[in-house]
């Protein structure tokens, strides 16, 4: 979890934050300071809300179900996106097939170009390495047809951003998924931040960087379903096929072989994301390496209990449960009244907080900054010895590392001995499922100096190395 106030970060599913990426020179900068989940607080943020705890700002991964795999889906009618002035939206035109539309490619909106010198840059406004930097990047908003938790159609958007100057070659896609973020606006398609300029930064070494906002975030409708990773899952399968579509538009077609990373909830997302792939989901992909930051993979037995025994920062832990809670009791009845899990005057307001239109230093500032005074006394001792219904969530959400990938498929695990955000021992887990499957997953420590944030900033050196670029 991360509750960062200076920057906020991608990864997530449980409640952490993460920080809106680093947009190209179209779309209008996030200023002023960040908070619990990286998003820029507004310049009369009061001294409170800069107390949110810097870890927030990553992302979290809480609730994660196992995803059936959709099939896949018929390409949608080709359509041309314009060269000119950025921001200008192209609408495609309407697929016919069946599935829900699932992946269909609604429109493209060009957010602009930026040099190789601008991409350096902004990803070191960011506290990014830049050695891999070659090229130019152009940078879209993709919207594209996708489903609910429960199934119904619904739209969602994302990030692509791929080289300018790298010719026609198909261009490897690597998928970066996002931590918590409990604001629209701070999505990776929409906002500048670490999540976009590490994005543009893979898309300048020369591949095809895809970042799905998720549901709820960015332009999709609704609330976002916090730590339903089942959702973020299937959203992000969606953003893979909508950009399979847009890549030939935009001159750089798609190679079949798909990487992997992400941050804090990101970071359990693209496990879950990597077993759907390699389970077949669409014979259109095929999953080559898997390097996650910081995950989530353990709720039950660590990230849960971590909150409780100290090892996660207070704040962020008051603020990574009530998005989990209030998210989840829309999935999963959970309680019937907020009053039977939130203390007064907290009951009163909690979820609308968390709507996906208030930012996390807003949310933050409302809410107390121990759990004792956040819960009920019948809540306080049910989280401390989860049963029933909520034993259940966090269980289907911890399946994330229980499987085996097949041949040729590298998977590393970053974390640091000093996260107080999503604690080591949740990528340990991770490694020792893998290992009852005959999975030899490295595991790399960043240090007991290094807080969530640094972890990721530590981490992205080595994973921009590794990903494949064209050739």
């Amino acid at each position: 979890m991360t509750n960062r106030t200076p920057r906020q970060h991608s990864s997530s599913s449980r409640p952490f934050f993460s920080s809106a990426p680093a947009s190209c020179s179209a779309a209008p900068a996030a200023g002023g300071v960040r908070g619990a989940s990286g998003e820029p607080a507004g310049p009369g943020a009061s001294r409170r809300l800069r107390r949110v705890p810097r870890s927030l700002a990553a992302g979290a991964a809480l609730a994660l179900a196992a995803l059936t795999a959709a099939p896949a889906v018929a390409a949608p009618r080709p359509f041309t996106v314009q060269p000119s002035g950025s921001g200008q939206t192209v609408h495609a035109a309407a697929a016919t097939h069946t599935d829900q539309g699932r992946g269909t490619l609604l429109s493209v909106t060009h957010l602009g170009r930026q040099s190789r010198a601008e991409v350096i840059t902004q990803a070191k406004k960011q506290g990014l390495e830049t050695g891999t930097a070659r090229h130019g990047v152009a940078a879209y908003r993709l919207t594209y047809r996708t489903i609910t938790p429960d199934g119904r159609p619904t739209t969602a958007s994302g990030l692509l951003a791929v080289p300018t100057g790298s010719g026609s070659r198909p261009l490897p896609p690597v998928v970066h998924t996002h931590g918590t973020l409990s604001y629209r606006g701070y999505a990776p398609s929409v906002a500048n931040g670490p999540d976009r300029a590490v994005s543009v930064l893979y898309a300048s070494a020369g591949r095809a960087a895809i970042a799905p906002d998720y549901l709820g975030l960015g332009t999709g409708p609704g609330r976002h379903p916090y730590m339903d990773t089942r959702s973020s899952v299937s959203a992000s399968l969606d953003m893979l096929r909508a950009a399979h579509s847009a890549a030939p538009e935009v001159g750089v077609p798609l190679a079949r072989t798909v990487s992997l990373t992400g941050f804090s909830q990101g970071g359990q997302v693209a496990m879950a994301l990597g077993r759907e792939l390699d389970r077949g989901a669409d014979r259109r992909f095929r999953l080559g390496m898997l390097a996650p930051v910081g995950g989530p993979y353990d709720l039950d037995g660590q990230e849960l209990p971590g909150m409780f025994d100290g090892r996660i920062d207070p704040r962020a832990a008051v603020f990574y449960l009530s998005f989990f809670l209030t998210a989840q009791n829309r999935l999963h009845p959970l309680y019937h009244d907020p009053a039977e899990v939130f203390r007064a005057p907290y009951a009163d307001w909690v979820e609308d907080l968390f709507d996906s239109d208030h930012s996390a230093e807003e949310t933050a500032g409302k809410l107390p900054e121990r759990i004792e005074d956040l819960l009920t006394d019948t809540w306080y001792r049910k989280l401390r010895h989860p049963s029933g219904a909520l034993l259940e969530v966090l269980r289907a959400n911890d399946r994330t590392c229980d499987w085996k990938p097949g041949r040729g498929v590298r998977i590393t695990l970053y974390s640091a001995t000093g996260d107080r955000d999503v604690p080591i021992a949740n990528t340990r887990s991770c490694g020792r499922q893998l290992a009852s499957h005959g999975v030899r997953a490295a595991v790399v420590d960043q240090g007991a100096d290094a807080d969530h944030y640094a972890s990721f900033l530590r981490s992205e050196p080595s994973i921009a190395r590794a990903l494949p670029v064209a050739r």
